[in-house]
């Protein structure tokens, strides 16, 4: 059971020892403690919680500042994966995770939020085509098209349309740890994560 929180930092490329180019995204690692050990026993079942960062005292909600021994910024539970027989008892309260908690080579899921693209149009949010440019279709070439149907009278629900876009949480799979830098708390990962410079980012081990 490995995981840590990192912020985005941006993207770059990472030759490896064949001369192969992969595109890699730099994770700046915080030190994480871990602030409470859940089990089946006492609260139902088993998670793990880390603690990162630091803010102000008096930003801390009175039900937390028994709870965690500093004023963390970032609280975020991880529970285990029975499929991978994984378990929380290799943990003990207190205890600092850092970026060696993973090794090159190593398989990672990483969660975060994506940007925030605003009020968006179904070709944009939804891939759709549009209408024809020509023949005759002067301001129908990025329009929807038919949302209703005959005899329900109303649209029906999930119905794909213009709206809000980003600013979702998501989660990427089956990515590659390329470098760990220890000593500067440093992740490369393969690929693109979602989210801007600065966005909080979740990596679990798979």
């Amino acid at each position: 059971m490995k995981f840590i929180l990192g912020t985005k930092d941006r993207m770059t490329q990472v030759f490896a020892a064949d001369g192969t180019c992969y595109p890699a995204t730099i994770l700046r690692v915080a030190p994480a403690t871990v602030a409470r050990i859940k089990s089946v026993a006492t609260d139902g079942y088993s998670a793990i919680q880390i603690a990162s960062g630091s803010q102000k005292p008096e930003r801390v909600a009175k039900a937390q500042n028994g709870q965690f021994a500093t004023s963390p910024a970032v609280v975020r539970e991880f529970r285990p994966k029975a499929i991978y027989n994984e378990n929380v008892s290799g943990f003990e309260l207190g205890a600092v995770l850092d970026a060696s908690v993973f090794t090159p080579g190593d398989t990672v899921s990483v969660s975060s939020i994506s940007k925030g693209k605003g009020f968006q149009g179904v070709v944009k949010r939804h891939g759709f085509a549009g209408g024809r440019r020509s023949h005759g279709n002067k301001h129908s070439e990025r329009e929807p098209g038919s949302i209703g149907a005959t005899g329900l009278n109303r649209v029906m629900k999930g119905m794909r349309m213009a709206g809000r876009m980003g600013g979702d949480r998501i989660t990427v799979k089956n990515l590659t740890v390329l470098q760990v830098n220890a000593a500067e708390n440093v992740l490369l990962i393969k690929g693109a994560i979602p989210g801007r410079k600065g966005t909080l980012v979740e990596v679990r081990g798979v």
